[in-house]
């Protein structure tokens, strides 16, 4: 590229850059206070929206000037609703768990008062002597942020706040030099794809760009359908921008003209926060035609998926892309080399294109010098289940799992024991406690029998049971397969078949044997990742958690309490209370009624097992039990 051509690209940028940046100085040093509230789903799910109401019917009804901004999900899910308030000549302050009623208290003490109102504080941006900061939690210690890092401190919705927080920096940068190079950084920086298969971006780029066929077509993957993940949706919310800064500097290293961001339907807010994002890239002429002055010319169509987990693998999407059912198709060749309407065509998770203009901007050699050998960079999981501190995290590749469950997942409720760790979606792995000190990395958990996945980290503790688990997600996968594949469409069948027969009390030892017989031949048999990976569920928890299955066909008893099939609800007659009839008011199915000394009695062919009675049954009282298997202990006569 000649002189002039750089000289143009630079200039449309920095007038963009220098705009944003007006716009944003004018907002956070305009001696005025600003409040951000986490408005991504998880805080509309908390009730953010209504938060956001309150601040802003409060700021009225006080008559002061105060800018109230939506922001994206800064990863504290578990604080729900969040806010951030900025007030000149004091530290930015986290407020979790806002409510609206805590809202206007907070535009009265603090904003218009000097009381931070501390009860309410999660944590400081900038820490002092009242007011910890972020960085004092300990999970700050394990955590990285980069894919993160503009999530709940940025407005999703407004392009310049991306520009200002150094946004598309990237992209001119890559402009004014030529795709191979990019290719070379990318591949030297060890990036790997994130959507599950963990194969090079870099290698996957070059042999797009030197296949033949034209046009080329860069497919941004935001099909995630795992049960308990949602990092792909959040980013999507929370910083659009960044994925659509990746897809462009994807598209110019590969030659693409044409590309398309496919979000399932399901996630109607990111689809939302897409559309708009595309619509101001266009505005600002970071799409389209001779995109910041250059040569090079690219647009973006948003796709809604219908939901299809199968659509997750690249061959289904096209398919479902090209307006066919989405199946997968025989591999080679590859999408890199035929993959949309026969074109040349890259597939890139969320994450993966996000992670690119940090490596432009920062250097292949800073990528690498984060995580292991073997898996560079960070990695972002979805943290749900039996955990305390629920929400995203993001953490360098190789920080072991108890890492991330105890310190920065702040451990197991309740009190409660850790049993499993489920990593990486439904077709991932139960990992036992003996492995918690593995690293987080690709390697490591294929080799425990597990995947990285997409990232989705459900923590499991004593009250769950393994042979349930494996059920449940066997069964979404079973549900969720096209049926192109006979070992897929009848294995993960026969195997959910004997499953719930152990999970009903009907098993037989030799049922395990055919298991895991039936576990290596759909992963042998299947076409795509989903039938190949849909075993892992039952082959780990055989592997580490045998004795749980035993227990089911030979004892006929679950150990967890968790099958409803192998437990019997009981009232303790010396310690049920004659005066209260809790139980028996909640018992939707009138399965329990006193006997002539006004003790309760359960009916067991009547209890459908629904656990209302034990919970509401007085904890001073504590009459009523459940135990596997149902066995005679002391209860009172009808």
């Amino acid at each position: 590229m000649t002189n002039t051509g750089k000289q143009n690209i630079m200039g449309a940028f920095e007038k963009l850059e220098k705009n944003a940046v007006t716009k944003w100085r004018n907002l956070v040093n305009s001696g005025k206070p600003v409040i951000m509230v986490g408005a991504a789903t998880c805080g509309r799910a908390a009730g953010a929206l209504d938060v956001l109401q309150s601040f802003r019917e409060e700021i009225d009804r006080q008559g002061i000037e105060c800018p109230v901004i939506e922001v994206g999900c800064m990863g504290h899910c578990y604080a729900e609703p969040l806010a951030i308030i900025s007030k000149p000549d004091n530290p930015s302050i986290c407020y979790g768990r806002v409510n609206p009623v805590i809202a206007q208290r907070l535009v009265k003490e603090y904003i218009l008062g000097d009381d931070p109102c501390l009860e309410f504080v999660l944590g400081a941006m900038e820490p002092n002597d009242l007011v910890p900061g972020f960085q004092d939690f300990p999970r700050a210690t394990y955590e990285h942020k980069l894919l993160l890092k503009n999530c709940g401190y940025i407005n999703p919705t407004d392009i310049d706040h991306y520009v200002a927080s150094g946004g598309y920096s990237a992209l001119a940068k890559a402009l004014q030099i030529s795709p191979k190079p990019i290719i070379e950084q990318i591949k030297k920086s060890g990036l790997r794809g994130r959507g599950g298969a963990g194969f090079s971006t870099g290698e996957k780029w070059e042999i797009c760009h030197n296949a033949h066929g034209r046009p080329k077509y860069l497919i941004c993957n935001g099909d995630e359908g795992d049960p308990g993940a949602f990092m792909d949706r959040s980013i999507l919310e929370s910083d659009p921008h960044s994925v659509l800064e990746g897809t462009l500097i994807a598209a110019y290293a590969i030659g693409a003209r044409y590309g398309y961001l496919y979000i399932r339907a399901e996630y109607p807010l990111a689809v939302e926060h897409a559309r708009l994002a595309l619509k101001q890239a266009r505005k600002y002429n970071l799409l389209g035609r001779h995109i910041l002055g250059s040569d090079f010319n690219f647009d973006i169509t948003l796709f809604q998926g219908s939901g299809a987990f199968v659509c997750g693998e690249e061959t289904a999407l096209i398919a479902s892309l090209e307006g066919r059912a989405g199946m997968p198709r025989h591999r080679p060749p590859y999408p890199a080399v035929s993959g949309l309407y026969g074109k040349p065509t890259v597939i890139n998770n969320v994450k993966t294109l996000a992670f690119v203009p940090h490596i432009l901007k920062n250097g292949a050699d800073w990528f690498a010098g984060i995580g292991t050998e073997t898996s560079k960079g960070t990695a972002v999981f979805a943290l749900a289940g039996k955990v305390v501190s629920t929400g995203l995290v993001e953490v360098p590749m190789g920080t072991t799992l108890r890492q991330v469950i105890f310190e920065v997942g702040s451990g197991i409720p309740n009190n409660k024991r850790f049993k499993a760790v489920q990593i990486g979606g439904p077709s991932g792995g139960c990992l036992p406690e003996s492995v918690l000190d593995l690293p987080v990395d690709f390697n490591s958990l294929a080799e425990a029998g597990a995947m990285m996945g997409s990232g989705g980290m459900v923590v499991l503790d004593e009250d769950d049971c393994m042979v349930e688990i494996a059920r449940y997600f066997l069964e979404f996968t079973q549900k969720e397969s096209c049926g192109k594949c006979t070992f897929c469409r009848l294995g993960t069948r026969q195997m959910l078949q004997i499953l719930d027969d152990i999970t009903k009390g009907r098993g037989k030892m030799e049922d395990l044997e055919a298991l895991e017989r039936l576990a290596e031949d759909v992963q042998a048999g299947s076409l795509c990742g989903l039938g190949k990976t849909a075993p892992n569920p039952i082959l780990t928890t055989l592997r580490y958690f045998r004795d749980e299955y035993e227990a089911h066909i030979i004892e006929k008893r679950c150990p967890a309490l968790m099958c409803r099939a192998l437990t019997a609800y009981y009232i303790l007659p010396d310690k049920c209370e004659r005066s209260c009839d809790a139980c028996v008011g909640t018992c939707t199915v009138e399965a329990i009624t006193p006997n002539k000394r006004r003790i309760k009695v359960i009916d067991q062919d009547k209890c459908i097992k629904c656990d209302t009675c034990r919970v509401a049954c007085p904890p001073q009282y504590n009459a009523v039990i459940k135990l596997s298997p149902p066995s005679k202990v002391p209860v009172a006569k009808k």
